[in-house]
């Protein structure tokens, strides 16, 4: 029997990614502020298996939510979908956790137009990076500060 060598080492390097789970999200549950902006951010948990929240803007004193967001669990998979009100016709959009990459969250659809991967980075209890990419990883990104 022969063995290729690049498929054996895929094979042992595939079976030690960390599993990633819904519970390593549960740090999200509350209130984020990006830094020097009144933008935010509101998760919460419904379930061991999902997470629920919008992201929004304060202008005037007035709440405007631009986009609901949901974590879930599906079929052994972390799903992130997004709904932003006013793009993809209202339209949810799913990006699935890319496992291989172990120093952040990274959620991936390489068939959406922009973004491509929504990355989030927990550099401590109170504070996220964000980094929302497109084609060839260029995006923009900003830190998010924990409120309550």
């Amino acid at each position: 029997m022969k063995i290729i060598p690049g498929l054996l080492i895929c094979i042992m390097f595939c079976n030690t990614l960390p599993n990633k789970t819904i519970k390593d999200l549960h740090f999200l549950n509350g209130t984020w502020k990006v830094e020097n902006k009144q933008s935010y951010e509101t998760w919460k948990m419904n379930n061991d298996s999902s997470l629920e929240g919008n992201s929004y803007k304060i202008k005037d004193g007035n709440k405007r939510i631009d986009e609901y967001l949901a974590i879930k669990a599906v079929a052994g998979k972390l799903i992130y979908t997004a709904r932003v009100l006013n793009q993809n016709n209202g339209q949810p959009v799913d990006f699935t956790m890319n496992v291989s990459v172990t120093d952040k969250f990274s959620f991936e659809n390489m068939e959406h137009d922009f973004p491509k991967k929504i990355q989030y980075t927990k550099l401590n209890d109170t504070t996220l990076f964000i980094a929302v990419l497109g084609e060839n990883d260029k995006g923009f990104s900003y830190r998010m500060i924990k409120q309550k």
